[in-house]
């Protein structure tokens, strides 16, 4: 019972609703906020491409090791470590069942998997670690710096922004058909009709949502073009004054050194002992 309320207490809307504003509203304190955007996107793609490169295990066992500990110090949200980690678990539990009934539990139809699993867990242990530390302004001017349309820039940091506000809004709507709906009488075998009830719920608070969305994005469109929006998009001098900030400073360069030896490290060691 201790178990089933501690895990009620950790899946609950409210808990994940706090985690999506932890995570609109970015870190400042920890490590990776305190670097420069640019460097950050183009160290996510050199760590979660690198193992695309190479069947070497060791690497990989090394590069999750690495990446796990980053996620740490990054003070990522447990609840998204432990959806992660589930995932992981969920996977590797189903490429058992598949090749004990397709491949007889061939070691060697399991391997192949198993590497494929990790180099998805590297992409995905990096993405948290980075885009969960970063404010999303500071990813969209990231984004911007390095070139991309300032449309997609923009969507970014609003996406971002709108996810809690949106899981609160359905939360609202759901139990407002809740409460003005009626539970089955009768549950069913397996309580079937309470789940049937339940689902046609979930599916009907969506329409109301979706109306409501767009409400808010015309209003947040407006509210932008009468604040010049459009005219800054295509405006030199105002995306330049924009970036302005993002420079390098002394952690980054160290950072640039640091990562690189790690990296040089990772690879000798895979070289060294090789799978």
């Amino acid at each position: 019972m201790d178990l089933t309320a501690k895990i009620k207490d950790v899946l609950n809307v409210e808990t994940i609703k706090l985690e999506l504003i932890k995570t609109a509203f970015g870190k400042p304190d920890v490590y990776f906020s305190k670097i420069d955007a640019r460097l950050l996107i183009f160290w996510y793609l050199v760590i979660s491409l690198l193992p695309w490169f190479t069947f070497n295990n060791t690497i990989l066992i090394t590069i999750i090791i690495y990446a796990t500990f980053l996620a740490f110090i990054s003070r990522v949200s447990p609840l998204i470590l432990t959806l992660l980690f589930i995932g992981i678990l969920t996977e590797l539990f189903t490429i058992f069942i598949v090749s004990a009934f397709f491949a007889g539990g061939s070691l060697e139809a399991i391997l192949p998997l198993l590497t494929l699993s990790m180099k998805i867990f590297i992409m995905s242990i990096a993405s948290v670690s980075v885009f969960a530390s970063m404010s999303p302004e500071k990813l969209s001017d990231g984004l911007l710096s390095l070139g991309l349309p300032a449309q997609f820039s923009f969507a970014v940091s609003y996406a971002f922004r709108m996810l809690p506000i949106l899981l609160d809004e359905y939360h609202q709507i759901f139990q407002s058909y809740r409460l003005r709906g009626k539970t089955p009488e009768k549950h069913g075998f397996l309580k079937w009709r309470i789940v049937y009830y339940y689902i046609k719920v979930i599916v009907q608070s969506f329409y109301p949502l979706m109306l409501n969305v767009a409400k808010r994005t015309r209003l947040t469109v407006e509210a932008l073009e009468v604040r010049g929006f459009s005219y800054s998009l295509h405006n030199p001098e105002a995306k330049k004054q924009k970036l302005t900030y993002l420079k390098f400073r002394k952690q980054d360069y160290l950072f640039i050194i640091t990562q690189t030896i790690i990296i040089l490290l990772i690879l000798w060691f895979g070289a060294t002992f090789p799978s």
